[in-house]
């Protein structure tokens, strides 16, 4: 019986496996065919295997342009996340005070509301604050859209993190500061790994809230170079998934370094909390 259960979590893993990389070695093939291969056989293997589509990709979208504010709104966007979230994150996991209940409860709403219902008020606010078509208003919307996820992961792994560490700092004079900075905060790699991953993929594959703050092309991000590729009548197939490639590497290879880190941070923060 329990051979049988291990064959079929084995199959599981397998068919999980195969249905989330499918997809990817199928874009990934398809990125070095012609047009017209793609449309007569989409499974078969191409005839040549050349770079011309990458080639043809760059020439027809400003893609190293885009490549270049999305890694800055990214790695901005998730540095803020971290930072801000891993302080306040402690607080509401340390410290009892009024309304730290409801508090608690706003983020969890948060997560239900859609981001498609944000986008006119989103609009309205950055054009109204000064900061529209600009990274600006991209960093602080994608800081905070990753925010509820990030406050729950931390709190959960602050919560895993024993008392006595901090009473000890405070016995030996250290004052709060010093006690969050240099005793708790080198602690939370884990939880900062995951939440960091988390944040810098939300940020890298957005697409609808940069479309609607944006609309100079020097400001846009990779995500909207796909639009280039697609006309009224026709797409030029060949270049889109050649794009498409260049779109989702980053966020595979971030993914593939901080695997770890992001799953000690999940497996500690459900200990407790």
């Amino acid at each position: 019986m329990r051979r049988l259960l291990r064959i079929m979590a084995n199959l599981f893993v397998t068919l999980i496996l195969f249905v989330s990389l499918a997809p990817v070695l199928w874009v990934f093939i398809s990125s070095f065919k012609s047009n017209t291969e793609i449309l007569s056989n989409a499974l078969s293997l191409p005839e040549t295997w050349s770079m011309k589509n990458y080639v043809t990709a760059l020439t027809m979208a400003p893609i190293i342009s885009f490549y270049g504010n999305s890694v800055v709104v990214a790695i901005s966007a998730t540095v803020l996340n971290v930072m801000v979230l891993s302080m306040s994150s402690y607080v509401l996991a340390r410290f009892y005070f009024k309304g730290r209940s409801a508090l608690k409860g706003l983020f969890g709403m948060a997560l239900l509301i859609p981001a498609a219902a944000l986008l006119q008020p989103l609009y309205l606010t950055m054009k109204n604050l000064g900061f529209y078509d600009k990274l600006t208003g991209l960093v602080v919307c994608y800081a905070t859209f990753s925010l509820p996820v990030s406050m729950y992961i931390f709190t959960s792994y602050y919560l895993t993190i024993p008392t006595e560490l901090e009473e000890a700092a405070y016995i030996d004079g250290a004052s709060f500061y010093y006690t969050y900075w240099h005793v708790i905060f080198p602690l939370t790699k884990p939880a900062m790994a995951t939440c960091g991953v988390l944040a810098f993929l939300g940020s890298w594959n957005e697409f609808q809230v940069a479309m609607t703050l944006t609309s100079s092309t020097s400001k846009r991000t990779l995500p909207i170079a796909l639009l280039y590729f697609k006309s009224q009548f026709a797409s030029d197939y060949r270049a889109m998934f050649a794009a498409t490639m260049m779109v989702i590497i980053p966020s595979i290879l971030v993914f593939i370094l901080l695997q770890r880190q992001v799953v000690d941070g999940l497996v500690a923060g459900a200990v407790k909390g």
